[in-house]
């Protein structure tokens, strides 16, 4: 299914996607040429990007997949790194010279092929030119040839002065490329004959690829594969080995990779980083929901914070705009999520439905992560700071394992949350003793959406103080909030309070805890010179207690969850009330 689906998307971008035996790729200087082979300049295609130098992407045939003692004997036709086109070394060493002149002489052999083949191709013959002369000379002295050196293993291609494409995008290398036999080989140089066989894609009778191209991932190898079999490692099945056994065409094969490797480009809108994970989606036709999905899921940019804002708002005010709503749309609609593994990609999670289907539960997830906050706190929280805030020290890396592919999961099938993700946020609750929005948005989100998909009897968690919830573990929070401004207000300007010293114990054993607060509480309202402020906290203190029977032994590890909402709802509300009192008193 996830083949075909990325097959599709490949047939559907034909247009923009590059043919077979060809690929994007990053090339940071072109080498540009006079008709006769001379040099005329030494291009630099990298455009800033925040406080890096992206390099220009350009279709060039297919990488030669080199690896090995040997990979000097592999060169890519008419473009590569400088060793190969221009014969300069990594080093100074006599070993890095050496090899240079070796890949150099693969690289002239390799384009020499090509001129021999087409003879009239004006661009071809002055590549050859130029690397049977002593042009490459005067590139050398080119003042951006010091910004290229500096890119280890700097790419480099060739273009006419007097053209706009590069010489390896012409009709006559597609039509050697085309016809040509040569198959990637990543792992050694052994070859076999072709084998033919039904294609799991297409269904259709084909040659089978025995090795499928690359689709590395960030952290994964540059030659990681998401469809891989280690030779005579007890992956063969009925004497069939490496990807024979899962018998995919070579047209299919190249097409979901190239349709993957665009999704998985830099510059791609359809991908989406949560950690060590990488997810793409996309949908069964263009849709404006591929280029909504990134902006509801992602960190706003710097320079637009309000862009997820705007995306979610989109999400919800469809009809009231005029635009047609999402939530009938049967659009297929695709997401894969990547996470890098030690010798391929892993598939940590694949979701197949449709856009209404996802539009629905979408919003449904912000529904249920919405909570009362501050005024400049951001109205939704992206992904990535939910997560983070479950994270030690608040570190992207430090995000368990699996969670994050999870909660995507959890999401877009309307299923409930991970209840990894509650343990997580109640966690670094306890441990560094703030119950902040994004911590307390994942809580309730976790409690709310699992009282609702299991039809319990446990009144739902709402996004704001509901003194009508008489559950335990919210009301034993609400009583600690009450407990800590009490505090605050006894003693002005405190450095720590019952909550930096007390509320491990009174979230997890409140009958260890709260006894002894409220001895407390006692002589903190003594100290109030405002008695009739001392009288209403008093009021809210009873209040509270009237719904508790005794303070109980333990709490589960859902009512921790609703004594942290509950404590966060009742401190949300005091601030509340100071800024009204302050907007009625300047």
């Amino acid at each position: 299914m996830i083949l075909q689906a990325l097959h599709g998307l490949y047939v559907r971008k034909q247009d923009e996607l590059p043919p077979e035996g060809f690929e994007q790729k990053e090339i940071p200087f072109l080498i540009v040429l006079n008709s006769d082979g001379t040099f005329c300049d030494f291009q630099d295609t990298r455009n800033r990007s925040g406080k890096k130098l992206i390099a220009r992407q350009f279709r060039v045939p297919k990488d030669s997949g080199r690896s090995g003692k040997n990979a000097w004997q592999s060169a890519n036709l008419l473009w590569d790194h400088y060793g190969y086109v221009l014969c300069w070394p990594k080093s100074d060493s006599d070993a890095d010279k050496e090899m240079a002149r070796k890949q150099h002489g693969t690289f002239v052999e390799r384009v020499g092929e090509l001129a021999a083949a087409y003879p009239q191709d004006k661009g071809v013959q002055a590549v050859m030119r130029f690397l049977t002369s002593d042009e490459r000379k005067k590139l050398l002295e080119h003042p951006a040839w010091e910004e290229c050196r500096k890119i280890p293993g700097c790419n480099l291609s060739f273009r006419l002065s007097d053209e706009l494409s590069l010489v390896c995008e012409s009709d006559n290398v597609r039509e050697f490329v085309a016809e040509s036999s040569a198959q990637d080989d990543d792992e050694d140089d052994s070859t076999t004959g072709d084998v033919d066989g039904i294609c799991l894609v297409t269904g259709e009778s084909a040659t089978v690829a025995r090795l499928h191209p690359r689709t590395p991932i960030i952290g994964a190898k540059s030659n990681a594969k998401i469809v891989s079999f280690q030779k005579n490692m007890g992956f063969d099945s009925y004497g069939r080995q490496q990807s024979y056994n899962a018998p995919t065409s070579k047209g299919a094969a190249f097409a979901y990779t190239t349709a993957l490797n665009h999704l998985l480009a830099k510059e791609s809108r359809q991908k989406l980083m949560l950690g060590s994970d990488t997810m793409v989606f996309w949908a069964g036709e263009k849709h404006c929901v591929e280029d909504l999905f990134a902006d509801l899921f992602g960190e706003p940019a710097k320079e637009n914070p309000d862009q997820s804002t705007q995306a979610i708002r989109s999400l919800y005010a469809a009809p009231q705009a005029g635009t047609p709503p999402l939530d009938h749309d049967l659009t297929p609609f695709f997401v894969l999520g990547l996470a890098p593994n030690a010798a391929r990609i892993a598939v940590r999670f694949w979701h197949a439905g449709t856009v209404g289907e996802t539009a629905r539960h979408i919003r449904q997830h912000f529904d249920d992560c919405a909570v009362v906050h501050g005024p400049n706190q951001p109205e939704y929280l992206s992904l990535f700071r939910l997560l983070v805030s479950t994270a030690m020290q608040g570190k992207s890396e430090n995000i368990p394992p699996n969670l994050a592919g999870d909660l995507m999961k959890s999401i877009l099938a309307g299923t409930p949350y991970p209840q990894s993700l509650l343990s997580a946020a109640i966690r670094r609750c306890r441990a560094e003793r703030e119950i902040t929005y994004p911590r307390v948005s994942v809580i309730k989100a976790v409690l709310a959406r699992g009282t609702r998909y299991y039809t319990s009897n446990e009144q739902e968690v709402g996004m704001a103080l509901d003194v009508t919830n008489t559950n335990p573990g919210y009301r034993l929070g609400r009583l600690f909030a009450v407990l800590e401004k009490i505090q605050e207000e006894a003693s002005p300007g405190i450095n720590a309070t019952i909550r930096d010293r007390f509320y491990g114990a009174a979230s997890g054993t409140p009958v260890a805890a709260f006894p002894h607060l409220m001895k407390l509480k006692n002589h903190h309202l003594a100290k109030l010179e405002n008695r009739g402020r001392a009288v209403n906290l008093e009021k809210i203190v009873g209040e509270i207690m009237d719904g508790l029977d005794d303070f109980p032994t333990h709490l589960s590890l859902q009512d921790q969850g609703r004594f942290a909402v509950g404590y966060y709802h009742q401190r949300q509300d005091f601030f509340k009330k100071n800024e009204t009192t302050t907007n009625v008193n300047p």
